[in-house]
């Protein structure tokens, strides 16, 4: 999993055995309900830490991968006219779609990790990660979408829409949201493990809770 909760905690020895359940190949698990639900939320979780990261931070110092510029290049390279802002989901899942997209997902087999591990993608980049608004994905696809994204500004507007909401609310006395866009806006973050940010470690620490 390329991100985390943002917390180093112990795992249980049911989340243990649950990943490593997840790491047998896809036909091992058959009709499984339990495997079936262990990865919707494993992806939801993925889904929901991805989110909050382009609300805290600005999504274009962001880093998803180690490779994130090769994506990005060999990406626009095959898919130069894609319109990524809002996706339409025949050019991700259509026959024609799909036999386009093989050979650059391929490419990434044994660069990144997972790449083929199931993902929610949101389909309008200004929006969240409503059920109308999700599709799954190979996390390839993911990361290709969402770094194109990152890279071209259209992310930004997930951040700017959090941040104005929270400076209206610093006006009011009740939040300093304007410092708060401040101190995360200049902080490149390298989110392939899921590490927290500098900022939630901070905030963490402040609120007398033990730094992961």
């Amino acid at each position: 999993m390329e991100f985390s909760s943002g917390t180093d905690e112990p795992a249980s020895a049911e989340v243990v055995s649950i990943a490593n359940a997840l790491s047998l190949p896809a036909e091992s698990y058959g009709n499984d309900p339990d495997i079936e639900m262990a990865w919707a939320m494993r992806a939801m979780q993925h889904a929901e830490v991805y989110y909050k990261l382009i609300s805290s931070v600005d999504p274009q110092f962001l880093k998803l991968t180690k490779v994130d510029d090769q994506i990005y290049s060999e990406f626009r390279e095959c898919f130069e006219k894609l319109k990524i802002d809002v996706l339409d989901p025949e050019e991700l899942k259509s026959d024609s779609a799909k036999e386009k997209w093989r050979p650059f997902c391929l490419k990434f087999g044994r660069i990144v990790e997972d790449y083929n591990y199931g993902t929610l993608l949101r389909l309008d980049c200004s929006q969240g990660h409503t059920e109308e608004n999700t599709i799954f994905a190979p996390r390839i696809q993911f990361f290709a979408s969402e770094i194109a994204r990152n890279q071209e500004g259209y992310n930004k507007a997930v951040y700017i829409s959090v941040h104005d909401k929270e400076g209206v609310k610093g006006v009011n006395g009740t939040e300093d949201g304007g410092k708060k866009g401040a101190d995360n806006g200049g902080e490149a973050e390298k989110v392939e493990k899921g590490a927290p940010s500098r900022g939630e470690k901070e905030r963490i620490t402040r609120e007398g809770e033990k730094e992961k």
